[in-house]
C-alpha cells in the first residue's frame, strides 16, 4: 500500500494528488493507494481518499505502507522517519499556489543534503520513477527513530542552522 499525505495546510496540493491518481489510472501504480488530501479541490477517482485522518489512523497507515509520500511539512515526513520509512517528499511550491513561499523546498533540501534520509521530488514528473524503483533506491540511512530526545536534538540543530543562514 502507498500512503500519501499533504498535511493540513489550507492551500490545496492538486499537483501531487492529481499526479498520483493519474499514475494509478495509467497502471503505473498497481497497489492500493490511500490519500489524505487536506484542502485539495481535486478529488481522486482511482485512489481511496479522505480529507483528513485522526492522528492515530495516520500513524497506522504510515506503519502499514510500503511507501509513504508526503508534502514537505516536517511533521508529515518526520512521522514516516519515526516509523523507519524512507519517505518520498514533494515540497509545496509558491509558484503553484501551494504555499505562501518556498520554505518547504529549502527545508527538505537541507534535510536531504544533511541526513540523506528522505527522497525529495520537486517535479512530479519524477514521481513515477521514484515509486517504480523505490525498493532499489531506498536510502540506507533511514532507520526507525526510537529515542525521541536524540531526534528532537537533531531537529533543533537543523532549525538553529537554518536561522544562522
Amino acid at each position: 500500500m502507498i500512503f500519501v499525505t499533504v498535511g493540513t495546510h489550507e492551500q490545496g496540493f492538486e499537483r501531487l494528488i492529481k499526479k498520483i491518481d493519474d499514475l494509478v489510472r495509467n497502471g503505473k501504480i498497481k497497489e492500493d493507494v490511500v490519500m489524505q488530501i487536506g484542502f485539495t479541490q481535486y478529488k481522486p477517482k482511482y485512489c481511496k481518499w479522505q480529507k483528513l485522518f485522526p492522528y492515530n489512523e495516520m500513524k497506522e497507515m504510515v506503519q502499514k505502507a510500503r511507501i509513504v509520500i508526503t508534502h514537505g511539512g516536517p511533521a508529515s515526513f518526520i512521522m514516516a522517519l519515526q516509523e523507519g520509512k524512507t519517505p518520498i517528499v514533494v515540497p509545496r511550491m509558491a509558484k503553484y499556489n501551494e504555499h505562501v513561499n518556498d520554505h518547504q523546498v529549502e527545508f527538505t533540501n537541507f534535510v536531504s543534503n544533511r541526513y540523506k534520509n528522505i527522497i525529495v521530488i520537486k517535479d512530479v514528473k519524477d514521481l513515477e520513477n521514484a515509486i517504480v524503483n523505490f525498493d532499489n533506491n531506498k536510502l540506507a540511512n533511514s532507520s526507525k527513530i526510537n529515542n525521541n530526545s536524540i531526534f528532537i536534538s537533531k531537529f533543533e540543530d537543523i532549525v538553529k542552522e537554518l536561522f544562522e543562514k
